[in-house]
């Protein structure tokens, strides 16, 4: 028990450091802003280039990984979905935004700090593997089932919807970075050593910097009513969606390592895409913000209970 606490504890104090600092005024928005500008538009592309650049992407991309993971995936979407537009009553735009939440889990931020802790630094292949194809995947879903419930809605036909997902993705920074670091691996060409020195400079920066950024982007989005909905979310998300994964992996032969991957990534908090995503809509975004804040704290407890059940 004590090791695993080890494991989980020091990647949420860091978060609880970013809380702090701003909810205290020793670290302002305006700061937090910049730094989270820093690691989501420069330093996590740096990460995933590099790591993705030096993936043996033969083994990294076992289908039985990729499929229990994003099976998983979208089982909590549909839960999301289904549960937020029967049970709770919202209309289809919210509906879909409160699944992103359920499909959406933090692979970067918390799910590559807990990997390398539990399991070290050559346990996260499995782990670069489901987050090269994490945004690209969820972005695609979420974008294309919003457009086609505002065009049915509308009465409009949805002939440029191919254009507009694919203008969407590639606007994201991260999935800039994973597409060049595809590129160089599959190139076979080496980097020049100042240029790779330079990287790893900030992708030593990049996790630290961005947990305590989380923790000052949280310290926003204090919970405001549907609460009811809010724990639905993070029960899809912290239970569902990992445990979807597990059964599926067993069933699929998943090898342990993959197995391990693959479920403390599931089993990770919405992240902050999500609010992004309800906020670009403008839908479901008291949610969507309170999901990631009392799913980050909820995913404290549950993120350790998952690891004690793993091998």
């Amino acid at each position: 028990m004590q090791a695993l606490i080890e494991v989980v504890l020091p990647v949420f104090l860091v978060i609880g450091f970013g809380y702090a600092a701003v909810w205290r005024g020793l670290f302002s928005e305006s700061a937090v802003d910049g730094l989270m500008v820093f690691t989501q538009r420069f330093a996590l592309p740096c990460l995933l280039f590099r790591a993705l650049s030096t993936l043996d992407l033969g083994a990294g991309f076992d289908p039985a990984l990729i499929g229990s993971f994003y099976a998983g995936a979208v089982a909590g979407f549909l839960a999301g979905l289904l549960g937020a537009r029967y049970l709770f009553g919202r209309d289809w735009e919210d509906a879909v935004a409160i699944g992103f939440c359920c499909l959406f889990s933090n692979s970067l931020l918390l799910g590559l700090p807990i990997t390398e802790r539990a399991y070290g630094a050559d346990a996260l292949a499995g782990n670069y593997a489901i987050i090269a194809l994490h945004s690209p995947f969820c972005y695609a879903l979420g974008i294309t089932a919003m457009e086609l419930v505002r065009a049915r809605r509308a009465g409009a036909g949805t002939a440029g919807l191919p254009t507009k997902v694919a203008g969407a993705m590639l606007k994201n920074a991260l999935i800039l970075g994973i597409l060049a670091g595809i590129a160089v691996n599959l190139s076979g060409w080496p980097l020049p050593v100042p240029i790779g020195d330079a990287l790893d400079l900030m992708v030593r920066a990049a996790l630290p910097a961005a947990l305590f950024g989380l923790g000052g982007v949280l310290y926003r989005y204090r919970p405001e009513g549907d609460l009811r909905t809010i724990a639905f979310v993070a029960a899809v998300s912290l239970l569902l969606h990992p445990a979807v994964v597990w059964g599926l992996g067993q069933a699929s032969g998943l090898p342990e390592t993959g197995l391990r991957s693959a479920v403390v990534t599931a089993a990770m908090a919405p992240g902050v895409n999500t609010y992004i995503f309800a906020d670009m809509y403008g839908r479901a975004r008291r949610v969507a913000a309170s999901s990631v804040l009392i799913g980050t704290a909820a995913s404290v407890f549950t993120a350790w209970l998952w690891l004690a059940a793993l091998p």
